[in-house]
């Protein structure tokens, strides 16, 4: 499948990174602080947004539009697939299970053990905070695995293979288990981190459209390296 042509410099995306593009699918690496999309109360630049103004190439009246296949939180950095039309979105979204999805994060503390999976089921109160319940009528099903990479200064990288997609996930089964992430001011604590350590660093799907494999992957984020020195991340 051809690439599109690319649109004039002036019409690049300004604040997102695109790693892949076809007539289909528009892959992206988003930085920290930015909403995936609008919500009622931020409407406040996103994604989605610069994404729009992108394929539409300036010119306001075209009808191309990129559509939401997945979310990451304001404060989570990292990849983010997006469809160029409703079919795509749908068979991605149909097809999410088998799409292999990989963080790094950091978190306080020392994990024993060194590698596991955390399983609850994750519900949501009228606040907007995500917890986990014993009561699987209440909350869906959320797996969570984890390896640890490196522990420095009372601090703990982590390799996470998502198993399941759940709002929070991460920063709720990790906080629940004694170890919040790194400058989480919503799970965690107030630890004077200005940056969320959470970073969606590779993910694997297969193309809508020629059955394909794809696999994306991101470096380490600087913030990563401030807190944690030289990190040797092995390949997934």
């Amino acid at each position: 499948m051809p690439p599109p042509k690319r649109p004039p410099p002036k019409y690049q995306p300004k604040g997102l990174t695109v790693l892949h593009e076809d007539r289909a699918i528009i892959v992206v690496e988003k930085p920290c602080g930015l909403l995936t999309i609008g919500t009622e109360r931020d409407k406040t630049r996103t994604a989605h947004t610069i994404l729009n103004d992108y394929v539409r190439k300036g010119d306001p009246r075209s009808r191309n539009r990129v559509y939401i296949v997945h979310r990451l939180d304001r404060d989570t950095s990292g990849l983010l697939i997006f469809a160029k039309s409703e079919t795509t979105k749908i068979f991605l979204q149909d097809h999410w299970q088998e799409t292999d999805k990989r963080y790094l994060t950091i978190v306080h503390g020392i994990l024993d053990p060194k590698s596991g999976t955390i399983a609850s089921y994750l519900a949501e109160n009228s606040a907007l905070n995500v917890y986990s319940t014993t009561d699987p009528a209440k909350g869906k099903l959320a797996r969570t695995e984890y390896t640890v990479l490196k522990e420095a200064k009372g601090l703990s990288l982590l390799a996470i293979h998502l198993l399941t997609g759940r709002k929070h996930q991460i920063r709720v089964h990790l906080s629940e288990q004694g170890h919040p992430v790194a400058g989480d001011r919503k799970y965690g604590r107030n630890d004077g981190y200005a940056t969320l350590a959470l970073h969606a660093r590779s993910i694997a799907f297969t193309h809508p459209v020629n059955g394909r494999r794809l696999f994306f992957e991101t470096g380490v984020p600087d913030f990563f390296t401030r807190l944690m020195g030289a990190i040797d991340v092995p390949a997934d």
